[in-house]
């Protein structure tokens, strides 16, 4: 939780296990195969962060440039977004909905930088895994108790993205 990565190693996996109210924010940049994947715990860092990956706000930015040092292009980056489900119950008559609050920050960092998302995974009230292959270009997504599927991935989107 709260890490980021990115690869162009066609052999290399990208993985976040369990996001419950977390968001894994993969980028991708088609054209030179660089992938990257950052697992964001929550909306927005405080003054006192340690680990800019826990925060959408900070999460977003460090991702990009993390792809950037891989060798991905700002203006060929695209994203696909996973978690954000309602883990958490009420704190008094208000739900906390923090998934859905991370969420929407991730949402927000991602259009102030201009990174369209291509698919989104997100919502409802079970825990999700993401894993992202740089090989295929691929984002599958696996949700507790079910089989892992396919996302979005190159191969299916050929001619959508360049």
């Amino acid at each position: 939780m709260g890490e980021l990565a990115a690869s162009a190693t066609l052999d290399e996996e990208l993985v976040s296990i369990g996001l419950g109210s977390c968001v894994g924010v993969a980028l991708l940049d088609v054209a030179c195969g660089v992938a990257g994947l950052a697992h964001v715990m929550l909306p927005a860092a405080d003054a006192a962060y340690s680990a800019p990956a826990k925060f959408a706000d900070r999460a977003v930015p460090a991702l990009i440039a993390c792809a950037e040092r891989a060798g991905a292009q700002r203006g060929r980056l695209h994203a696909v977004i996973v978690g954000g489900a309602q883990m958490f119950g009420r704190a008094g008559n208000a739900p906390l909905d923090l998934g859905a609050r991370n969420e929407s920050a991730v949402r927000t960092a991602l259009e102030l930088e201009e990174i369209p998302i291509l698919a989104a995974a997100t919502g409802g009230s079970r825990g999700r895994s993401v894993r992202v292959r740089p090989i295929h270009l691929s984002v599958c997504v696996k949700e507790a108790g079910g089989e892992e599927v396919e996302l979005w991935g190159a191969a299916a989107a050929a001619g959508g993205v360049s």
